[in-house]
């Protein structure tokens, strides 16, 4: 990094090309660019595929007659119509650093304007959002569990996804899981299996419970928690109040928010502080009841900050005592499903197909403590960001303070839970970036050469 860093412009990068072809004639498109008002670029650890939105002034296409018709009735516009966009941010940096972007028309909104020309938005998705509403899974899975993702994703004929898309990051599982699709949809039943996922990496049954499944502009992922917060952070963030960018950091936020909204009974509900499961055993009448909690698993809930929230003693009833604000049941799934022929069946008729003590109780609470702490900040446009990714964040300890007195609490490593990419044609080119991490307290540093650290 140059000794000089200067503030990147967040004036409007305008898109190369955005063009729809019809579903009637694939030689017949339109070229949105000249009326564009503005797009929207989501992705998130929540969300299965790429969204986006296109807003635009309808400023006509000629039909076969040379006579220029509205680009909604003379394309027409009538859904899962292919819009392949080019567009980079102010850096020269493209979505997932390729020079297009290929997304499908899901919803079409004629906007009321008060000028002779409509404006229109395209809410865009991915080609996999559109297969996932066809397809059924009827077939049998046996084995890994990140190799039935793999499966689902690639697979075609009614049975799959069929993407073409980057699966390299799929993290391996430890755990094998035998099942039939019972016709649910690929995405539906991904997500299912993420909470039934333990990471090979760290091999710790009951301890790295927990996987999110998202797509991104660089391909499709299916993360473990424990992953996530292990890797090299992609960049250093700082919001004050100074000019310029100081030494040790990329990117200079701005605006930031802190999310402090603190909802307890949500909480309870949601099993974040405690929760149990009760599993039940039909052909032995056998029932066991499995009640970790939040201070228990404390080294495997607070992987982004240094201590998790402190609650109030008064109500931390212990022992025979202790209250549960969750309870899950679950009948254990036992021989249904082995693996093998007859014998080898018959064999394995007594064993866990799933080892629900090690895993359910925990990935619900690492779910919900993922999203303990959250922030938000607006940056300059910058495209080579990716939900999943994570950064560093700087912020003062009060909001008129300067860089050097950082926010002990609220500065540290995050993840990018949710991304938005702005590009609105009058008032500039930016990227929101929702950040969470399961605890608080300052860990990890911008770089060496940070005058915050």
């Amino acid at each position: 990094m140059s000794e000089e860093v200067t503030p990147r412009s967040a004036t409007p990068s305008l898109p190369k090309s955005i063009v729809i072809t019809s579903n009637e004639d694939s030689g017949k498109t339109a070229n949105l660019v000249g009326g564009l008002i503005s797009i929207a670029y989501f992705e998130s650890l929540l969300s299965d595929t790429l969204r986006a939105t296109i807003t635009f002034v309808d400023s006509g296409v000629n039909n076969s007659d040379k006579i220029k018709e509205s680009i909604l009735e003379g394309l027409p516009i009538v859904g899962q119509e292919k819009v392949v966009l080019q567009f980079e941010d102010n850096n020269k940096v493209t979505i997932g650093d390729k020079p297009e972007l290929v997304m499908y028309v899901n919803k079409v909104t004629p906007i009321a304007d008060d000028t002779r020309k409509t404006q229109i938005k395209l809410d865009l998705v991915s080609a996999e959002f559109i297969r996932n509403e066809k397809a059924r899974i009827t077939k049998r899975y046996d084995g890994k569990i990140s190799d039935h993702v793999k499966q689902l994703l690639t697979e075609g004929n009614s049975i799959g996804l069929k993407t073409k898309k980057d699966i390299s990051d799929i993290d391996e599982t430890l755990n094998n899981y035998n099942y039939i699709g019972n016709n649910k949809k690929p995405f539906y039943i991904i997500n299912w299996l993420s909470r039934k996922a333990i990471s090979a990496q760290n091999q710790k049954k009951g301890k790295s419970a927990g996987y999110f499944f998202y797509e991104t502009s660089k391909g499709y992922h299916f993360k473990s928690i424990d992953s996530l917060f292990a890797q090299e952070q992609k960049k250093s963030i700082i919001f004050n109040e100074t000019t310029g960018i100081p030494k040790g950091y990329d990117l200079k936020a701005l605006q930031y928010s802190k999310d402090n909204n603190v909802n307890v009974q949500n909480k309870l509900k949601m099993g974040a502080y405690s929760t149990r499961t009760i599993l039940f055993d039909p052909f032995t009448t056998y029932y066991e009841v499995i009640t970790p909690n939040a201070k228990t698993e404390e080294d495997s809930l607070k992987l982004g900050g240094k201590k998790l929230p402190k609650l109030n003693d008064e109500f931390n009833n212990e022992g025979t005592n202790k209250e549960f604000t969750r309870t899950t049941y679950y009948l254990l799934d036992k021989g249904t499903l082995p693996t093998g022929d007859s014998k080898q069946q018959i064999e394995k008729s007594g064993e866990e197909n799933f080892e629900y003590k090690d895993i359910l109780n925990q990935s619900i609470m690492r779910y919900n403590q993922f999203f303990a702490s959250m922030a938000s900040v607006t940056i300059p446009g910058d495209f080579s960001l990716n939900a999943g990714n994570m950064v560093y964040l700087d912020v003062p300890q009060l909001q008129e303070e300067q860089a050097q007195e950082v926010s002990k609490q609220n500065s540290g490593l995050y993840i990018i839970a949710e991304l938005t990419h702005y590009i609105h044609v009058s008032e500039g080119t930016f990227t929101k970036l929702s950040l969470a991490r399961d605890s608080f307290g300052k860990t990890g540093r911008a770089s060496k050469s940070s005058i915050a650290n």
